[in-house]
């Protein structure tokens, strides 16, 4: 399996931050991105110690694809792009709260959010 260490990707993060993470098996931190206006919920994508990295250091949301395995900086090809606004660190380290300004719809259907669809309660 192809994971963002096997790609070869140097990363600049703060050791600090870096030293704080805790990573799955594949070296990844779920990422909850929410609405910087709305408090919306939008979407949860996935960030190793480069995304990570280049979000902060671009201000735009830059994940890893599980499924592609690849970089993806959102609304690169949809144009629904998200203007980070704030990046938290949880109490553990075990996950990224990434506050944006969502231009479009977050969710690849379209959908302004990708828990429009199924509420289970």
């Amino acid at each position: 399996m192809t994971t963002p260490e096997t790609l070869g990707g140097v990363t600049s993060l703060d050791p600090a931050v870096a030293a704080r993470l805790k990573r799955d098996a594949d070296g990844l931190v779920p990422a909850v991105v929410q609405d910087a206006t709305t408090h919306d919920v939008l979407m949860v994508g996935w960030m190793d110690d480069e995304a990570l990295h280049r979000t902060l250091t671009t201000g735009r949301g830059t994940y890893w694809s599980r499924s592609r395995q690849e970089y993806w900086v959102k609304g690169e090809t949809s144009g629904h792009v998200q203007h980070v606004r704030e990046v938290r660190l949880d109490c553990d380290g075990d996950t990224l709260l990434v506050k944006v300004d969502q231009t479009g719809g977050a969710c690849h259907t379209g959908d302004t959010t990708c828990f429009d669809a199924d509420r289970l309660l």
